[in-house]
């Protein structure tokens, strides 16, 4: 089974947004030497605990310091932006990076309502729009039934995705034949009914295209599962904290979201987060994992591992290729 990585480049509470980026950096390089098939960084507006703003930037950086792992937006923040100069842009990465380049495309906010401001004036009549947004990007991405060419144009384009958390995202990809990445990892709806609607109604825009799917999953993987229990602690508690929109202070490290969670009322918030993340000893990841994969038939796995310390990280992605990836 194809393994990928998401990185949301969240920054420890000990660290620099420069050091977090630096950070990601390091762990497509290492998703590279294990096996990994595909790195992806997303994009967030005005969010202290997360560094990367600017996916495009990032991917230029990373991609010279790589050789082979695929690179990509998860994803890029349409409703922002005008399609010629994403195709633009990510034509340039694939003129630099041949063969390599993902454009994931998506319609959240990816932060508060003053960055949507900042960023569009007419931020909500863009989201309205996005079909349209789509089809010009699409257009301009395959160089076709455009009078303009997005220069530079690459010997290889960059791969389309529609990323998403409901059945809308999965009908529209379907609709325009896009690959589609469904985040399971925050999302409360039914992901194996989602692809399966998705691939019933797969329209290809290519001949010989077929529907794919990537599954996103929250996994924190270790050598015990008292040890994965305890470092998932960072996890399950800055997520709280962004939720009441107290995160700003970064990923907290286990101590420090032990004693939050000692004056923390409501249990059941730890469990509900819980649920949407699979916790664990290789074998334990494993078999959930296939599981879900199994039912679901998702053609790849995206796993989004977010800890205190990279070296934490580096262990469980290390950990789970050892089990997939021959």
């Amino acid at each position: 089974m194809k393994l990928s990585i998401l990185d949301q480049s969240p920054i420890s509470t000990n660290q620099t947004a420069n050091e977090a980026l630096q950070e990601s950096m390091n762990l497509a390089r290492i998703g590279e030497t294990l096996g990994y098939s595909r790195y992806w960084i997303a994009e967030h507006h005005a969010m202290p605990g997360l560094a990367c703003s600017a996916p495009e930037v990032m991917l230029g950086y990373i991609g010279a310091n790589t050789k082979n792992i695929r690179i990509g937006s998860g994803a890029v923040l349409l409703p922002y932006y005008k399609p010629y100069k994403v195709a633009e842009t990510y034509h340039m990465l694939s003129t630099l990076f041949p063969n390599r380049i993902d454009v994931g495309i998506g319609r959240a906010p990816g932060g508060p309502a003053e960055a949507s401001n900042a960023l569009s004036d007419n931020y909500l009549q863009h989201v309205y729009k996005m079909p349209d947004l789509v089809n010009e990007l699409i257009k301009y991405i395959d160089n076709e039934g455009t009078v303009l060419e997005a220069s530079p144009l690459p010997q290889i384009s960059p791969d389309l995705w529609m990323l998403g958390t409901s059945r809308k995202s999965g009908n529209f990809a379907a609709e325009n034949g896009l690959a589609y990445s469904f985040g399971q990892f925050m999302s409360d709806e039914n992901g194996a009914e989602i692809v399966q609607q998705y691939r019933q109604s797969f329209q290809p825009r290519k001949k010989g295209q077929k529907p794919y799917v990537i599954m996103a999953l929250s996994v924190i993987c270790a050598e015990t599962t008292q040890k994965a229990e305890e470092i998932a602690l960072s996890s399950i508690v800055w997520k709280l904290q962004n939720e009441s929109m107290e995160g700003n202070k970064g990923v907290p490290s286990v101590d420090e979201a032990k004693k939050i969670l000692l004056n923390l009322r409501n249990q059941k918030s730890i469990e509900r987060i819980k649920k949407k993340m699979i916790i664990g000893t290789p074998n334990e990841v494993k078999s959930k994992i296939l599981e879900i994969q199994s039912h679901v038939l998702a053609d790849e796995i995206m796993i989004v591992t977010i800890t205190y310390s990279s070296k934490d990280k580096h262990q469980s992605y290390r950990l789970i290729a050892e089990q997939f990836i021959k």
